[in-house]
């Protein structure tokens, strides 16, 4: 019988722990030769009844795509099921935690069988955070899908940022951009979804101040197939506009004041938010920098960071 890595189902503690990793895919044992399960071995590999298996309610995944589904098919039927899928026993059948793409083209081909890692699940808690570890890490999920996964781990799971980041293997700023993206309009959102855009083109739109410049942003990017980076071109033009007017028409009382608007219109630039310079007659003053949401002062701070980096 062969034997998976324990850790899975002993606590969350053990999602996080490094030495417990995520079930190894990397070798590919004779599923031919895999036994029946008896009902009661668990962290086992095991050939289970299609038919038995329910869906995962806590599914991060929301859009299948049916080229990708056909093209997985065909693979399975060149090569074989390459990974397992991972369930729970619930009652007298089996919870998917992972592979719904797998099953649903295990099912479409017609097998009765399918090879499957049992693991014990000791709460919901856990395995919500198996369910969305493992799609992350194995399934190709679009970016808002990611972010969701992201935040309900955050929410739901209560991990820290950089838990999540351990994790998955990621940089803890990944996870932060990530769960930004869940904040721009609708529209923009089903646009990265549907691959009109993307991450990069979203990552740039988060930084404009509103709705409704980021939608107007949307528009051109589609009509005029803007890249990456003429899109962060564009956020800051209009980071410096408001309805397509001159922010700054104000009359300038000198050359103290001309300085102060174009240290003002250079952060601006820099940090790609709202920044006020306000001068006393003294030479003393402030300087204010505008952020619109915790990621946001996040986003600052690590860029101030990534500064002091630079030049310390």
């Amino acid at each position: 019988m062969s034997k998976i890595k324990p850790g899975l189902g002993r606590g969350l503690d053990a999602l996080i722990n490094p030495q417990n990793k995520i079930i190894n895919s990397d070798a590919k044992p004779d599923y031919d030769k895999l036994p029946k399960d008896n009902g009661k071995d668990v962290d086992v590999l095991l050939k289970i009844p299609v038919e038995k298996i329910i869906p995962n309610h806590f599914q991060p995944r929301h859009n299948f795509d049916q080229q990708a589904l056909d093209e997985l098919k065909k693979s399975i039927l060149e090569n074989g099921l390459i990974q397992p899928i991972t369930v729970r026993r619930k009652n007298n059948v089996y919870e998917l935690i992972s592979g719904e793409r797998r099953l649903r083209a295990c099912k479409d081909i017609g097998y009765r069988e399918i090879p499957a890692y049992i693991i014990k699940v000791d709460s919901e808690e856990i395995m919500l955070a198996l369910a969305l570890i493992e799609n992350i890490q194995r399934e190709n999920l679009n970016p808002i899908e990611v972010g969701l996964a992201y935040k309900r781990l955050m929410d739901e799971c209560l991990l820290t940022q950089d838990q999540i980041a351990e994790k998955v293997g990621k940089d803890r700023s990944t996870i932060a951009n990530s769960i930004r993206l869940l904040k721009l309009p609708q529209k923009i959102q089903n646009s990265l979804i549907e691959g009109e855009i993307t991450a990069g083109h979203a990552r740039a739109l988060i930084n404009l101040p509103n709705p409704s410049l980021q939608l107007k942003a949307l528009e051109k990017i589609i009509n005029d197939n803007l890249s990456v980076r003429k899109v962060e071109k564009l956020v800051k033009i209009l980071l410096q506009s408001e309805n397509g007017k001159p922010k700054y028409h104000q009359k300038k009382s000198g050359a103290g004041s001309a300085n102060q608007f174009d240290v003002e219109d250079k952060l601006r630039k820099i940090l790609g938010t709202k920044v006020k310079f306000r001068q006393k007659k003294d030479g003393s003053g402030q300087i204010i920098i505008e952020y619109y949401s915790t990621d946001e002062f996040e986003r600052l701070f690590e860029l101030f960071q990534a500064i002091d980096k630079n030049y310390s």
